[in-house]
């Protein structure tokens, strides 16, 4: 496999191009078929025919990519995390469950693994934003923390972000950013879905409480 390079910031898309010409080498003239209305039969195909894996990256690599971008403030790094993403999941694509259609859990799964590895740079951004002016203190509502998207990080918020565990901040952030539901970050996890409620609960709790202490 060839090594990868990191794509252009001039070019937007480059990198798009780039992780489906080096996953899945394509042989000159091959015709493009319409992929499969669900992920798990599009991945059942490539299994055979490995061209076809390229549509599960046309259909999720956008949203994998503003998400990873959310959390880490770097285009350039979330570049990277995308199309390891989708690296990953094509080495990984043969353990797949078939009985899941929707691929999106297990790529926000992988994705999240991969943004561990710059978890002190997504907290020095935290931190970074928590030490701006503070703004009016706001009611805290119980799904405020959920609604809020990364360009409307209040100092508070930020700092309680920045407070929680790894985990913690996972879970709640597939659920805000991510729009996925209980069951679905429980997938993306490998968690219980009890778990998934319980650790939701404690940690809308410290929030709370952290935006408390900051009113």
């Amino acid at each position: 496999m060839r090594a990868r390079t990191r794509p252009g910031r001039n070019s937007p898309d480059d990198w798009k191009k780039q992780v489906v010409t080096l996953a899945l080498p394509r042989e000159a003239g091959t015709p493009m078929l319409s992929p499969p209305s669900d992920d798990a039969a599009l991945i059942k195909e490539s299994l055979a025919d490995p061209d076809r894996f390229a549509g599960l990256f046309d259909r999720h690599a956008d949203e994998i990519h503003r998400y990873a971008a959310r959390r880490l403030d770097d285009v350039t790094t979330a570049d990277d995390v995308t199309a390891e993403t989708f690296l990953v999941a094509f080495r990984k694509r043969a353990r797949y469950d078939l009985g899941r259609t929707d691929a999106r859990p297990w790529l926000y799964g992988i994705a999240s693994n991969l943004i561990s590895g710059h978890r002190r740079a997504e907290t020095r951004r935290l931190k970074a934003l928590a030490r701006q002016a503070p703004e009016p203190a706001a009611e805290f509502e119980e799904r405020s923390a959920e609604r809020v998207t990364a360009d409307q990080l209040r100092p508070a918020l930020a700092a309680a972000l920045a407070r929680l565990g790894s985990a913690e901040r996972d879970l709640l952030l597939l659920v805000a950013w991510a729009e996925l539901t209980y069951e679905e970050a429980a997938q993306a996890l490998g968690i219980p879905i009890g778990t998934v409620r319980s650790r939701l609960s404690r940690t809308r709790t410290k929030i709370r409480r952290s935006l408390e202490s900051h009113a």
